[in-house]
């Protein structure tokens, strides 16, 4: 059964290139991003974790950790950071799960469950092991999108993602579309006005359904 938003993400026992990790002890009271490749040394999925490493401090401001995972062994994903550095210019100090059985890609609904990889496999026999998962500190699963091999990911927008979700979690309240962080944000129509003035001040009412404040 497909993986839905506030369900709560599969638990695990795997092997990373830093160790074994036990899913939801992993990550604990954190947000947690799992970011899945259909296959180490491909181009696209390089520059995309150079661009993971690169937002070290952003993942740490945000009490975010990040962990990768794709369907190759982790003495690969040993292999591969090296390139990850060198392209990236950052040490890529997040762990990559190493799913060469495919065992957490088939958990999240990434391939079918009787899939079997060919031998001499190409990225194309796992394309779809491309998405991006965020994860509450409820392990309950709160956002995810799922890019093809073709179309690097975009982590502006996963970060402005991030903070949205931190902020309605935090605030009790939705965010606007194209919203970041310090804009109007909008109050949610089971609040009644009485209590959005309590609770929030100053409001505005754009339509009878959609009222805006700032935090």
């Amino acid at each position: 059964m497909a993986l839905r938003i506030n369900d709560t993400v599969p638990d695990f026992t795997a092997m990373t290139d830093q160790g074994e990790i036990r899913f939801h002890d992993w990550i604990g009271d954190s947000w947690a991003i799992l970011f899945s490749h259909p296959k180490d040394f491909t181009p696209v999925c390089t520059t995309e974790f150079g661009a993971v490493a690169q937002l070290k401090d952003e993942w740490e401001k945000r009490g975010t950790k990040v962990i990768g995972i794709s369907v190759d062994s982790a003495e690969d994903h040993t292999r591969w950071k090296e390139d990850i550095k060198t392209y990236g210019g950052a040490e890529p100090g997040f762990p990559i799960i190493a799913d060469d059985k495919l065992e957490v890609s088939k958990m999240f609904d990434m391939l079918p469950a009787e899939y079997v990889l060919p031998d001499g496999r190409t990225p194309a026999d796992s394309a779809t092991v491309r998405a991006v998962y965020i994860i509450g500190p409820d392990k309950q699963l709160k956002l995810t999108m799922t890019y093809p091999m073709t179309v690097g990911r975009n982590f502006a927008e996963v970060l402005r993602a991030l903070d949205g979700l931190q902020t309605s979690s935090r605030e009790g309240v939705a965010t606007p579309a194209n919203w970041e962080v310090g804009q109007d944000v909008i109050i949610p129509a089971t609040v009644s006005d009485e209590d959005a003035k309590a609770k929030f001040g100053a409001f505005e009412t754009k339509l009878p359904y959609l009222r805006t404040t700032k935090l």
